[in-house]
């Protein structure tokens, strides 16, 4: 099976194609230096054309589209699912919506330096002095649709989310860009975080194409973006109507 997964939750816009069959993946990537906005509008398209030219795969060799839901960036979201909903349609391909979290945590997992560890505690910067996150045991993160994470996804501060963490296994890997924005926060729980330059704190979309290889395809409209908090012109306009 050949997956085509993308993933634009973050500033970084990924996209893989993987070949289950054979065993290879090819992934490409836009990384936005720290101040500069994403490019998710105008890398995207570029990337997945990139990866099937590479793959010398045309689109009717894929099987299945990825895409990773969040939660994530507002407007990153709304481009990574309304592409993947349309591409999916437009080309009659399965469609399979992945969890942004627990795709950086399966990267983390399969990683041979983490495996001595009892939770996988995937963290996203969701701005607003808030992180995006979630935690597996090691055991069960790359089994979709297994037993429920340690901690659901949520938005939550940095210090609530130490004092959630610190209950969940004595030896905890907390990974993601919102590790590396809080880390001083976060490490007082006596968690253990990866330089700030690891590659384990990037979504990766290989690990999205395995999620999603491994769960069964849902109707296009099922795939929605899961954002677990308002958006801010929502919540500043609630602000202003209670003024």
């Amino acid at each position: 099976m050949k997956v085509l997964a993308f993933d634009t939750a973050t500033r970084a816009t990924t996209v893989a194609l993987c070949d289950f069959a054979a065993g290879d993946s090819i992934e490409a990537r836009d990384d936005p230096e720290p101040g500069e906005r994403p490019r998710h509008t105008t890398k995207l398209m570029s990337l997945i054309v990139d990866v099937l030219e590479r793959g010398e795969c045309s689109w009717n060799e894929v099987d299945r589209i990825a895409v990773g839901v969040g939660p994530g960036t507002f407007t990153g979201l709304r481009i990574g699912v309304a592409t993947a909903r349309a591409l999916a349609a437009a080309r009659e391909i399965d469609l399979v919506g992945v969890s942004s979290l627990q795709s950086l945590a399966v990267g983390a997992v399969l990683d041979a330096r983490t495996s001595h560890n009892d939770a996988i505690v995937a963290v996203l910067d969701a701005r607003r002095g808030e992180v995006f996150a979630a935690a597996w045991s090691p055991e069960d993160v790359d089994e979709p649709g297994g037993r429920p994470p340690l901690l659901e996804p949520v938005a939550v501060a940095p210090a609530k989310l130490a004092d959630s963490t610190a209950g969940i296994g004595q030896r905890c890997l907390e990974i993601g860009d919102g590790t590396v924005e809080f880390r001083p926060v976060l490490e007082r729980s006596g968690t253990s975080i990866p330089d700030d330059s690891s590659r384990l704190h990037r979504v990766s979309a290989v690990f999205t194409a395995r999620l999603a290889f491994r769960s069964d395809p849902v109707d296009g409209g099922d795939v929605r973006p899961e954002y677990l908090r308002l958006p801010d012109a929502e919540l500043s306009l609630q602000a202003a109507q209670r003024q």
